[in-house]
């Protein structure tokens, strides 16, 4: 009796979902207003949502980040490309790193055929267009700013983590900066970048801003919930007079502030940057910016050899790029500071890294202002008069692979020092040595943020001095 109520009970049960599944049929496919009365949109419309999700997502979520992940937003305009076009092209990768150059006009006939080299361009939509036209303080920096949305909109994004903003007159260091966005998740709202290097750049516009020559990175989600609402924000704020502050504040109407990485360097200098090159904190270097305006950096190069230079040993191995060794020489009370793949100095007496670390102020600030200047400690005045802290200055000149895995870089003395010797450490004139030789086994990159200490192998009176990197030691000291 109890089985034959419970089989009756599921019948019922079975009876009443079909009923209820043909009403719902009834009410989806024949009541008037709704979208579509073909049954079968019903699951085209779930086939289509799914397929986009999977166009977009086709590689595993939680693999390495690497650079096909990365969507870079380039910026100029016709009137500086022929002149900037060297400054992309000695970092872009044709056919590996993805993107375009948003111009202002059509390239002109004396740049056509568009070269391989550089990424494809892109002409920007008119901003005239716009409702908030009239109003706009700087239509020049809404069409840049608005680059990120044509960007977006043109649906390259299969497997797109990240969109990369940055001006025409910047060098990118790429396999650092994947190494570096690979620390962030990328399913998560990012806006990565750096302030200016003066205190008055960013008090005149923003703390809280990624500055755009510097570049900025924004996670795929994050240019998701962006794009949308850019014309928008462009509305809510027509005053604003440059593109970085606008993204910024847009940005921080979502909710989403700025997460620094000192990589990223705007170079609001003028003059002589190698100071601070020289000195460079321990981290991945990832841009420099304003090429334009400062100083070749090495010297007897214009500015595009000065390029070429430098990436010569970001071919070989960005991670040490920049990063500064420090050792010493207590036989003739020596310091040696090395920024591999620039520069290398030596200074005639013991100078512990908390103060080796602090730049040469080589340089002056973008605007003249009271003091201080600088986002950071510096030491000036430049050039030192007194023996004891002036260095004898060498850069780099060439670089090669050797046997075991060994990497050979040479700095050469550019110019005399014209001092005498540093009285302190006993009259041992450091005048005689031209080159510095600096070796490496190359088997792993350099560690992000973490230093590396090495050895000198020097003879009293020989021309060259040989330095060898290697891992610090627990405990060691640095002084």
């Amino acid at each position: 009796m109890q089985q034959s109520f419970s089989n009756l009970s599921l019948v019922m049960l079975c009876k009443s979902v079909a009923i209820s599944g043909l009403v719902l049929f009834f009410f989806y496919t024949f009541l008037p207003g709704f979208p579509s009365k073909d049954a079968s949109n019903l699951f085209g419309q779930f086939e289509l949502n799914w397929s986009a999700s999977s166009i977009r997502s086709s590689s595993p979520v939680n693999s390495p980040t690497n650079i096909s992940h990365i969507m870079f937003v380039l910026v100029g305009s016709l009137r500086t490309w022929k002149h900037r076009k060297p400054y992309i092209e000695a970092w872009w990768r044709p056919n590996q790193t993805r993107g375009n150059i948003f111009l202002d006009f059509p390239p002109s006939p004396e740049l056509l055929p568009w070269p391989s080299s550089s990424p494809p361009f892109i002409v920007n939509e008119d901003v005239a267009k716009l409702r908030v036209f009239q109003k706009l303080r700087s239509p020049i920096q809404v069409r840049l700013f608005r680059s990120i949305l044509e960007a977006f909109r043109l649906k390259q994004n299969k497997d797109v983590r990240w969109y990369v903003m940055v001006d025409d007159d910047s060098l990118v260091f790429v396999d650092n900066l994947v190494e570096v966005l690979s620390k962030y998740d990328h399913t998560e709202y990012h806006y990565i970048g750096t302030n200016s290097e003066c205190i008055k750049s960013n008090f005149d516009f923003s703390f809280d801003m990624g500055f755009g020559g510097a570049g900025y990175a924004l996670s795929y989600p994050l240019v998701e919930a962006l794009a949308p609402t850019i014309d928008q924000c462009i509305e809510r704020y027509p005053y604003l007079m440059v593109s970085d502050y606008l993204c910024s504040s847009c940005l921080a109407d979502l909710g989403v502030h700025l997460t620094q990485e000192k990589g990223f360097h705007q170079i609001d200098l003028h003059g002589d940057i190698s100071g601070l090159l020289s000195s460079h904190p321990q981290s991945p270097l990832l841009t420099l910016h304003h090429f334009d305006t400062i100083h070749p950096l090495f010297p007897s190069k214009n500015r595009y050899e000065s390029i070429t230079k430098l990436m010569e040993a970001a071919k070989i191995d960005q991670s040490r790029l920049l990063q500064q060794t420090i050792c010493y020489r207590k036989a003739s009370n020596w310091s040696f500071s090395v920024s591999w793949g620039y520069s290398a100095y030596i200074y005639e007496n013991i100078i512990p890294r908390s103060i080796l670390r602090k730049p040469h102020e080589t340089f002056v600030p973008w605007q003249r202002s009271r003091p201080p200047f600088y986002m950071f400690n510096t030491r000036w005045p430049w050039p030192p008069k007194d023996p004891c802290e002036a260095p004898h200055v060498f850069f780099l000149d060439s670089i090669e692979k050797l046997a075991r895995n060994i990497v050979l870089t040479t700095y050469n003395r550019t110019s005399p020092r014209n001092l005498p010797p540093c009285s302190l450490s006993g009259n041992h004139s450091a005048d005689a040595i031209t080159q510095i030789r600096v070796l490496f086994e190359a088997i792993l990159p350099k560690e992000a943020g973490k230093i590396e200490c090495c050895d000198i192998e020097y003879v009293a009176g020989m021309k060259v001095a040989e330095i060898k990197l290697r891992g610090c030691r627990k405990g060691e000291v640095i002084a």
